[in-house]
C-alpha cells in the first residue's frame, strides 16, 4: 500500500477569480494538508506543471511513485526535484546513495534519477521533507545544500516590519538547474511582512508553504492583480499556489518562516516587476 495522495489544480486567468468567494479561493489555491506521519501529500499545479508537497516518513521509508499520472516510466524521468527538510533529522537515498538531511538542509535531484527514498532517524522526531518538482530538459548533477553552507541574504528593517533572512538553496548562486528555484525565508522577531512593496513576475509562478507559526497565529497571504487584490488566511504548515500574474506577499500575526519554490521562463531571483504602493487596490 502506498500512502500517497496526488491532487490536481488547474490554471486560472485573472478574470476567473474576480468574483470568487472566500471558499472558492481556498479550494483553488490553498493546500491545507502538507505533512502527515507516514504519508506523502502532493499537489500538481497546471501553473508551469509544478508538483509540490510534503513527505513525512515515520516508521518506514517513503518513495514517490508517479508514472501513469505523468505519462512516464518513473517520477523523475523528465523532471528535477528540490527538497528541504523542516523537521527532525532524516536522510534521503538517491540511486542507492544515502545522505543525511538535518533540519533545514536541502537537496537538488536532477532528471533521470530513478530512486529517491525518504527516511527519518527517529519516529519520535520525524523528518518533514518539503519537495517541489518541475519539468526538466537537461540532467544536472545531484547536489546536497546543507544549511551550514548557505550565506543568507538579510534584507528589510525593523521600521517596515520586514527584517528577514533569505536562504537560497536551488539558485544560480548554488548550482545549475533547468528552471526550478527554491529557498527558505525566515522573519525576525517583531517583523511580519514579506516582500512589501510587492511585485509580480510574469515569467514564473510560485508556491509558498508557511510554517513555524505557534498556536493561533496566521498569515494573511495576498494575491490577485495589483489593482484587484484577494487574500487567504493561512495556518501553520499550509501552502498556497501563486500564478505568475499575481502579486504574492503576506503579513503574519507574528513572525514566521516560509519556503518558496518557483519555475518558469526566468531563473534570476531578482527578476521582478515591482508594484508601486499607490497602485495597490
Amino acid at each position: 500500500m502506498i500512502n500517497q495522495t496526488f491532487d490536481t489544480r488547474y490554471a486560472h486567468a485573472p478574470k476567473d477569480i474576480e468574483r470568487y468567494t472566500t471558499e472558492e479561493m481556498r479550494s483553488e489555491f490553498l493546500v491545507e494538508k502538507i505533512f502527515e506521519p507516514n504519508f506523502i501529500h502532493l499537489t500538481y499545479s497546471h501553473n508551469d506543471r509544478l508538483i509540490f508537497g510534503g513527505i513525512t516518513p515515520s516508521e518506514n521509508e517513503l518513495e514517490v511513485i508517479l508514472d501513469k499520472e505523468l505519462g512516464v516510466d518513473y517520477f523523475l524521468e523528465r523532471r528535477e526535484l528540490g527538497i528541504i527538510n523542516i523537521g527532525g533529522p532524516g536522510y534521503v537515498i538517491i540511486d542507492d546513495k544515502k545522505e543525511e538531511m538535518l533540519h533545514q538542509d536541502g537537496y537538488y535531484v536532477g532528471k533521470e534519477t530513478k530512486i529517491v527514498k525518504f527516511g527519518s532517524v527517529s519516529s519520535k522526531n520525524s523528518a518533514k521533507f518539503y519537495v517541489a518538482s518541475a519539468p526538466a530538459h537537461h540532467k544536472y548533477p545531484n547536489k546536497k545544500v546543507a544549511l551550514s553552507d548557505i550565506t543568507p541574504l538579510r534584507p528589510g528593517d525593523n521600521e517596515h516590519m520586514n527584517k528577514r533572512k533569505i536562504n537560497q538553496y536551488i539558485h544560480p548562486n548554488q548550482m545549475e538547474s533547468c528552471q526550478l528555484q527554491m529557498g527558505l525565508t525566515s522573519l525576525a522577531v517583531g517583523s511580519s511582512w514579506n516582500t512589501m512593496p510587492c511585485h509580480t513576475h510574469e515569467r514564473r509562478m510560485e508556491t509558498y508553504v508557511y510554517f513555524d507559526m505557534e498556536g493561533d497565529n496566521r498569515v494573511f497571504h495576498f494575491m490577485g492583480k495589483p489593482d484587484e487584490t484577494k487574500h487567504l488566511v493561512i495556518g501553520n504548515e499550509q501552502a498556497v499556489i501563486n500564478p505568475s500574474w499575481s502579486i504574492h506577499t503576506g503579513v503574519g500575526t507574528s513572525n514566521y518562516t516560509f519556503i518558496w519554490a518557483m519555475c518558469g521562463e526566468n531563473i534570476t531571483y531578482t527578476d521582478m516587476d515591482m508594484v508601486a504602493m499607490g497602485d495597490l487596490r
